[in-house]
């Protein structure tokens, strides 16, 4: 009850504030020069995940609708307005069959990627924007680095192991 009544409404409320921000920030640094660059070569000073962070942003919020339809809606469903008794075993079968398309997975694997890609770039920008480079910001790369590909990339592994295991 403590997550699903405080902590995932917190979670919601994080979420809705960071991608309003987001936009926010990405409209200020538009109007920020209102003349455009006679020649602009954003590859020259910023990769490509940084110049696309509203991009990769989107495709992430509405991967998260996609995902919340597929399980939070379901779960929140069985537990709450269909008064089910508990199956623990539910879960296996709906993961299982939530993989068996092959454009729902690979729209799963696309927009993991993206996730992953925006985090990469989220995690430095962030702690470069709160000036934290010590001797110890070296190693907080690297665990940012590593959190951006381990946890998006698990998930598509999950997505391939249950969609090639249930061909």
């Amino acid at each position: 009850p403590i997550i699903q009544f405080v902590m995932q409404p917190v979670l919601i409320a994080g979420v809705v504030f960071h991608f309003v921000m987001g936009f926010v920030l990405d409209l200020k640094n538009r109007s920020a020069r209102p003349v455009k660059y006679a020649n602009y070569n954003g590859a020259a000073n910023a990769s490509w995940t940084s110049r696309n962070m509203i991009i990769s942003g989107v495709v992430v919020l509405a991967f998260l609708g996609l995902h919340m339809y597929d399980f939070w809606f379901a779960e929140m469903n069985y537990k709450y307005i269909a008064v089910n008794v508990i199956d623990e075993n539910r879960y296996y079968e709906e993961l299982v069959h939530k993989f068996e398309s092959p454009i729902r997975t690979g729209l799963y694997a696309i927009a993991f990627v993206l996730l992953s890609m925006h985090l990469w770039h989220g995690f430095n920008s962030s702690f470069q924007s709160v000036g934290f480079n010590n001797k110890y910001s070296k190693s907080l790369h690297k665990l940012g680095y590593a959190f951006a590909i381990v946890v998006p990339f698990g998930f598509i592994f999950i997505a391939l192991f249950h969609h090639f295991n249930h061909i």
